[in-house]
Formats: structure tokens, C-alpha cells, sequence
């Protein structure tokens, strides 16, 4: 099929890839503008470019959708289909109705559940079992289009959001090429009514940690906002970011060492199992205590 891919993370290049290497006609990649990045600040393309580039493929990165001859070069193309996953911009209704058979997402949920922008990071902050991946005809809606084809996941216990992401962005990757196979006989499936949920934007203020929450609710957050922003607490007047861990037993004062890199929490404890403190690299448990050591009855938490 004669395709536009339009992505911008790290997430949608397996898809990319996957189209490509099947055969599908890749006519155009539309992607977010290169942004500064580094210590000179200069312009660094996105993952999906980056890739799209290396692969031969025509970039553009339209800085909005919206301008009447940015829609007539979409127009132009002659798509078949759009393949959208992370893009980033707004599709107006000129471009949902472009290709032939429209404009399909990638979308790290099980719809309804799960609409919006952070759906990797919501599933596990929320306690979720299973998350998975749908292939969704779009809309005007934000993610209400009829679901073409879905695939469940559990989520695993010490799972983090940079694991989810990785699998899923491989199942999606999967997944699409399976729906442009089948396209002209799977049916789309209105979303039901019921379940609906949104995954808003992952705010910084989310991710200092309460010490006297449940030990469950702090290893979702560490795992959830893992690895950005980092779930975080105060140690010795320094920022020291939490990003694996697990559910343990233990009591104790909330945010006090029980020992190892076991923390009390309002109701049970946390075993920390990778840690970041401010001005050094992430390391594992064992690296970081060997560093940076934390007897029993230390106290994390306080400070700015």
C-alpha cells in the first residue's frame, strides 16, 4: 500500500521500520521539526526522522497542519492510508479525509480506557493488571475512533513504564502490519460508552514522593514516572530520583531506612532496586549503596 507515516518519538520507529521492511510504499514521513538539544543547542532531528533519513525515505515536519497548502501536499501524495502513532499535531478533518482508506493510530491503551496523551505511565500509576495495544480508525475525537484490531498485555509487577513502552511499541509495530493485511476485512468496532478514561500529561509536580502513602501506591509511582520524570525524594539536601522497585513487607516510620535500600512507607515498605542521586548516573541498588551508603533509621524526604 502506498503509505504516509506520521511519528516523532523513539515509540513509533519500530513501526516505521516494520512497514518498511514488509514492502509498504513509504511516500512521506511527517515528524515534529528538529528541536535544540545539547550543550550548543543545536538543531537535532527526532527518532523518527532520524531513521526515516537513514532508511531513504522523504521527511517533512510542518510545524502545523492547519495552513490550506500544507493540506494540499498531504492531498498530493495520493495516500492509501495514514499511519499515525505519537506524531504530536493536531490532524485536521482535511487530513483524516486524504487517504483512501483515512488515517489510522497506534494507541498504547485498551480503549476506552486510557484516551489521551500518557496512557503508558496512567496504566501502571493506576494499579492496572493489562494494558495493551489498539489500531484505531481516526476521528475529530481525541481517540474515539472505532477500533480495528487490539491486543491485551499484563503488566508486570516490577514493570516500569520505559519497559512497557518498549514492548508495546514493538506489539503496535506488529500489530499495524497485521490491520494493512487485513484491511478490507476487518470490521471497526465503535468504542462502548462505558470505561472511559484519560491520560493527562505527566505533570513534574507528580513526582515527589509522600513517604506516608501505601508502600503499593509509592512503588506505582516509582515504577509509573520511571524513567521520566523520575520519582523523587530529598536525601542529605540532595535530589535522589527512586526508578525501580518493588512492594515489600516491612513497618517503620514513613521514609526511614529500614535497611539495604529498604524504605518504610504509611503502610508497608518499598525495596529500591535502582536509584539516581543528584550528579551521578543511574546505577543499581548494590552500585549505589556501595557510593553512597544508607544505615538503618536514615531518613528520606524534607529539604526543597
Amino acid at each position: 500500500m502506498r503509505v504516509v507515516f506520521m511519528g516523532s518519538p523513539a515509540f513509533s520507529v519500530p513501526a516505521l521500520e516494520a512497514l518498511h521492511g514488509v514492502g509498504h510504499d513509504i511516500a512521506c514521513v511527517y515528524t515534529q521539526p528538529p528541536r535544540p538539544a545539547g550543550r550548543g543547542q543545536k538543531e537535532r532531528p527526532g527518532p523518527v526522522q532520524a531513521r526515516a533519513e537513514a532508511l531513504g525515505l522523504p521527511v517533512r515536519h510542518p510545524k502545523s497542519l492547519r495552513d490550506d497548502a500544507v493540506q494540499a501536499e498531504f492531498a498530493a501524495l495520493k495516500a492509501d492510508v495514514a499511519v499515525v502513532v505519537a506524531y504530536g499535531l493536531i490532524l485536521p478533518q482535511a487530513v483524516l479525509d486524504a487517504p483512501a482508506h483515512g488515517c489510522l493510530n497506534i494507541h498504547a491503551s485498551l480503549l476506552p480506557r486510557w484516551r489521551g496523551a500518557a496512557p503508558i505511565h496512567r496504566a501502571i500509576l493506576s494499579g492496572d493488571a493489562e494494558t495493551g495495544v489498539c489500531i484505531m480508525e481516526m476521528e475529530a475525537g481525541l481517540d474515539t475512533g472505532p477500533v480495528l484490531l487490539r491486543e491485551a498485555t499484563a503488566i508486570g509487577a516490577e514493570e516500569t513504564t520505559a519497559d512497557l513502552h518498549d514492548r508495546l511499541s514493538e506489539m503496535g509495530a506488529r500489530l499495524i502490519v497485521e490491520v494493512l493485511q487485513r484491511l478490507d476485512t476487518l470490521v471497526p468496532e465503535p468504542q462502548p460508552g462505558d470505561g472511559v478514561t484519560y491520560a493527562g500529561k505527566i505533570d513534574k509536580a507528580e513526582a515527589r514522593i509522600d513517604w506516608t502513602r501505601p508502600a503499593a501506591e509509592v512503588d506505582r509511582q516509582i515504577r509509573g514516572l520511571s524513567p521520566f520524570p523520575g520519582a523523587w525524594t530529598m536525601l542529605d539536601g540532595r535530589r535522589l530520583k527512586l526508578l525501580r522497585s518493588r512492594v515489600i513487607d516491612g513497618a517503620g516510620a514513613p521514609g526511614v531506612v529500614l535497611g539495604g535500600f529498604r524504605i518504610a512507607c504509611g503502610a508497608g515498605a518499598v525495596e529500591v532496586t535502582e536509584a539516581q542521586i543528584e550528579g551521578r548516573g543511574r546505577q543499581d541498588a548494590a552500585a549505589f549503596l556501595n557510593g553512597t551508603p544508607l544505615p538503618p533509621g536514615t531518613q528520606l524526604g524534607g529539604g526543597a
